[in-house]
């Protein structure tokens, strides 16, 4: 893949690495980060992708992995894991955004990489290096859980 390709690829996603990337480290500035060291990691392996119609799925496994690496390093310093900044407000509706944000990591980042990215069930579980039975039960229970959030009952 030559450069201009690969540039012309990694912007052509720059949104959803952006909102994959939120949505697994709520806070936009390591967001940022994240995405700067998958898009140079991919740059460096370039070569190494065999097929360019999978090259969005290979960057998002990139850059999921730079994303644990981030919550890693929180962890190993004591960084509290619950503060972040808040994103710009473009979601249509306020409740849904709360109550996305809301959920556990674990079963926000298959609902956004589904729902949001359009991601099949297959290449979630590649993205995530989880079985794709855990993919399915994930979103189920990611839906299960906006439903609930969202219900008109549960509100005051």
């Amino acid at each position: 893949m030559d450069d201009n390709m690969y540039m012309e690829k990694v912007l052509a996603c720059e949104r959803k690495l952006y909102r994959v990337a939120y949505s697994m480290l709520l806070n936009e500035f390591d967001a940022a980060d994240a995405i700067q060291e998958a898009v140079m990691k991919g740059w460096v392996h370039r070569n190494a992708l065999r097929e360019s119609e999978r090259f969005d799925a290979w960057l998002m496994r990139i850059l999921v992995n730079e994303c644990r690496n981030i919550q890693r390093r929180w962890k190993r310093r004591g960084e509290p894991l619950d503060e972040a900044i808040p994103a710009p407000e473009n979601t249509v509706d306020p409740d849904l955004r709360e109550a996305l944000f809301s959920l556990p990591g674990k079963f926000r980042t298959p609902l956004v990489l589904h729902h949001v990215e359009g991601y099949s069930l297959r290449e979630i579980a590649r993205i995530l290096k989880i079985p794709e039975t855990t993919v399915k039960s994930r979103l189920h229970q990611a839906r299960a859980a906006l439903k609930q959030a969202l219900s008109p009952e549960v509100k005051p």
